[in-house]
């Protein structure tokens, strides 16, 4: 890895639990501009653990106690969705910046109760969105953003699939798990459709915006047969592309995510994989100017790494915030609820006109 900068962000982990283990302590300590200052986790046996491996500086079994050290300067929330909003709230209180999980909250409301707080404290406040990090995706929004003007069309879709658990156990860490570990008073994966939208739901609509900008209204179907949840969702994006997103948990295959782009000087095909591979996505592009595909290689492929470099970059050298911020965490949020609307209702939505929580 290369050498940290002379200026280095100290990060508090909050959560020792699997999303933790498999991106956020390691992302910290080989980020160049951050280091694993704290974790924090109610659950003793756990913590220790990961205190031991991990050797941050500082180890925490009390989430207050550790915003009221004055050395930290920023808090990673990886816990339940949950308690993601309490805890931003009292990180941006102790004028602490905020990198929260996606999704940023489960409800409208929730999400949208973090704007006074963010405004009152200054403070940076990211969701996290690390796809917007993928090497691939980058490319093929800079000629988005570019050689491709006026996009016409777009097709996402994020399928999981019945074989990723056999496959992520062969790369990823042993997850290691306790059972004073500090769980929401609702079991997540009570309601299946709610947890998957959650969960995958919030990628899917974050690439589809991070592409194509602002979502009005949705037109959805839900089926569930054969043990398989699928979604259809036609989407109407404030720019006028027509767009189509699918989300399908569980597929029978291989792991299945990608789009399709259609502009007006050019097209994008794109093939993403599991993350927990660390490989950017394969995204071909082609100009119509020379009749030429181009294919970034993307080989640092590490998106939680870079997404922590590119949060510290933001607020130690006041870079753009290229990541999702509360306004994207907030309208990822709105798009899923809608979507959820439009499946039970079977009828179109706006976005403008939804309110409550999945």
């Amino acid at each position: 890895m290369p050498p940290k900068d002379s200026r280095t962000l100290r990060v508090g982990v909050l959560g020792c639990g699997p999303i933790a283990q498999a991106a956020h302590f390691e992302a910290c300590t080989k980020a160049r501009n951050a280091d694993l200052y704290a974790i924090c986790d109610v659950a003793d046996d756990l913590r220790d653990r990961m205190a031991a491996t991990h050797a941050p500086t500082r180890s925490y079994a009390d989430y207050d106690t550790m915003l009221a050290d004055p050395a930290l300067e920023a808090v990673i929330i990886a816990t339940s969705d949950a308690f993601h909003v309490p805890a931003a709230l009292k990180a941006l209180q102790a004028g602490k910046h905020v990198l929260c999980e996606k999704p940023l909250a489960t409800g409208i409301e929730e999400a949208e109760s973090l704007r006074a707080a963010v405004a009152a404290s200054g403070r940076v406040l990211q969701v996290g969105h690390m796809k917007r990090y993928d090497a691939g995706l980058q490319a093929a929004k800079a000629f988005i953003d570019g050689p491709m003007g006026a996009m016409v069309a777009l097709k996402a879709w994020y399928c999981d699939s019945t074989h990723r658990y056999p496959m992520t156990d062969a790369v990823q860490p042993l997850m290691v798990t306790s059972k004073a570990a500090r769980k929401p008073s609702e079991n997540p994966k009570a309601d299946l459709d709610r947890y998957y939208m959650l969960a995958h739901g919030s990628h899917l609509v974050d690439t589809a915006r991070f592409f194509a900008g602002e979502i009005v209204a949705v037109d959805a179907r839900l089926s569930n047969r054969a043990g398989i949840r699928c979604w259809f969702v036609d989407v109407e994006f404030a720019s006028g592309t027509l767009g189509h997103l699918d989300l399908t948990v569980a597929v029978r295959m291989d792991w299945h995510e990608g789009f399709q782009i259609y502009g007006a000087e050019g097209s994008v095909l794109g093939k993403t994989y599991n993350p927990w591979y660390f490989k950017s996505s394969e995204v071909d592009i082609f100009h119509e100017s020379d009749g030429a595909t181009r294919r970034v290689l993307g080989a640092d492929g590490h998106f939680y790494r870079r997404q922590v470099e590119g949060f510290a970059d933001t607020i130690l050298t006041g870079a753009p915030q290229y990541g999702a911020d509360l306004e994207d965490g907030i309208a990822s949020v709105r798009a899923m609820v809608a979507i959820a609307q439009s499946a039970r209702s079977r009828k179109p939505v706006r976005l403008a006109d939804v309110t409550g929580a999945l």
